[in-house]
């Protein structure tokens, strides 16, 4: 009986579809692995054109079920993009007659954080931050503690909600069951991260071809997560803006193009060739590259809170296709001011595989890794048996008429907690939501895909930052 986990992820350069088996030692077989163009259907990680993704997607089940030689019933999806952002809320119970913190009352925070209302978005996860009792903080649930006035911190990330809906619709066309749904990002993060960076302080940098997602952690917790819509394909167009084709400015940029490029490497009279008759000048070259790659790390650090600039022992984590353009560390340490500064070519788990692709190591598959190792249910839709969950109890599936528990627990896994028939409805909370507009980037900003000259740069950032913040016009 076939047993294997597949998982499925959008990205904006390529959709992947991957199946593997977990064995006993804890490590993953990569069974098999397909790939569709992403860049006509998929703009800065959201569906843009549902027919082509719905026939991208059936190509990449296809070709799996050919390599398996089996049916796929179920999938695991990432989800993620443009469409993320983080939202701080606060709600605060008070208790008369000075009582002791009970359980209930902690989950009446919870559930009143749950049922936020957001316009045009929905919670799909909710991370505790803190607890305020009276006056302590605390990071525990403070059961059992005396007190007047209790408060709860929590920090929600949400999606607008039409994106998440184009996504569900284009696997209902396509005939593909969803087993769960899990935030890319916080997928990722469990797979790249060590437990040290996480504890101490860290900035994950996952840097994709439209989009560049910063999430940042301290004390095991997320703090903040948002979505810059720039990626290595500004790069690749701002090459393209020297009259040369997309294609040939994509190779150009693997091939030549440096995040970083000191004084005394830069040859004046050195020419770059973009065919058997045009050259392209070192210095111009270097100069357009460095101005965009200033541009996207300039957008980075501008998203890392004051209070967590001196408390991230775990610095600075790059990973993503974009993060292997040549000197990106130093870049990052130049323009950060952050020393400490690696690249997670690949994940934490052990991936046994016979694929080239796979074992490339070059970051472009850790996401949809880290989702195949989230998974926990037999895909193949037949009864889980042998050796594919070794030591782990199976799902306990629920059908539309069972009755779950109001409270749901704070996700840790980043798996998408969608709202069904079942679930009762909550109180409303209030809520705070963190600065405001800088959060949220939408797509369709054209101001920040022309090129930029280092010397310029600083002068436009401050109007880009609030350009690119502004909701378009079109995607609401």
């Amino acid at each position: 009986m076939a047993e294997f986990i597949v998982a499925i992820e959008l990205g904006s350069s390529k959709i992947t579809g991957i199946a593997g088996r977990k064995n006993k030692d804890g490590s993953i077989t990569v069974l098999a692995l397909a790939q569709e163009e992403g860049s006509n259907c998929i703009r800065k990680g959201v569906v843009h054109n549902i027919d082509k993704t719905v026939q991208a997607l059936s190509n990449i089940i296809k070709k799996l079920e050919v390599t398996l030689k089996t049916r796929i019933a179920h999938v695991y999806v990432g989800f993620g993009g443009q469409s993320i952002i983080s939202v701080k809320n606060t709600n605060v119970r008070e208790i008369s007659n000075e009582s002791e913190v009970t359980q209930d009352m902690i989950n009446e925070l919870m559930d009143a954080n749950r049922s936020m209302q957001y316009p045009d978005k929905q919670i799909l996860d909710a991370v505790t931050l803190e607890y305020k009792v009276d006056n302590q903080y605390q990071s525990e649930p403070p059961v059992g503690v005396p007190c007047k006035r209790l408060e709860g911190n929590f920090l929600n990330i949400l999606c607008r909600r039409e994106f998440y809906r184009r996504l569900k619709k284009c696997f209902d066309q396509a005939n593909i069951s969803i087993l769960d749904m899990y935030i890319s990002p916080l997928a990722l993060a469990d797979s790249v991260l060590t437990e040290a960076e996480k504890r101490g302080g860290c900035v994950l940098v996952d840097m994709g071809a439209d989009t560049t997602t910063v999430s940042i952690y301290h004390r095991n917790i997320l703090r903040k997560l948002v979505v810059i819509p720039l990626g290595g394909n500004n790069i690749t167009k701002d090459i393209a803006s020297l009259q040369i084709d997309d294609e040939t400015a994509e190779k150009m940029k693997i091939k030549y193009a440096s995040a970083f490029t000191d004084g005394n490497d830069i040859d004046p009279t050195f020419s770059y060739p973009i065919d058997n008759e045009r050259k392209v000048e070192m210095v111009k070259f270097v100069d357009i590259v460095e101005a965009r790659m200033r541009e996207i790390i300039e957008n980075v650090r501008s998203q890392i809170p004051d209070e967590y600039i001196d408390k991230l022992l775990g610095g600075i984590i790059l990973t993503g296709g974009s993060s292997n353009i040549r000197n990106i560390e130093r870049a990052f340490r130049l323009y950060t001011h952050i020393e400490k500064v690696r690249t997670a070519k690949f994940v934490n788990e052990t991936i046994k595989s016979g694929n080239p692709t796979v074992n490339a190591k070059d970051g472009r598959l850790c996401t949809v890794l880290a989702i195949l190792a989230k998974g926990d249910q037999n895909c193949a839709g037949n009864d889980i048996t042998g050796e594919l969950f070794e030591n782990q109890q199976p799902k306990t599936t629920l059908d539309t008429t069972t009755t779950i528990p109001t409270t749901q627990p704070v996700n840790p896994t980043g798996k998408v907690m969608e709202e069904k028939p079942y679930i009762q409805t909550r109180p409303t909370g209030s809520a705070d939501i963190n600065n405001g507009k800088t959060d949220n980037a939408d797509e369709g900003n054209n101001a920040t895909e022309t090129p930029t000259s280092t010397h310029k740069f600083i002068n436009k950032f401050k109007a880009f930052v609030k350009k690119m913040t502004e909701p378009d016009e079109e995607e609401k």
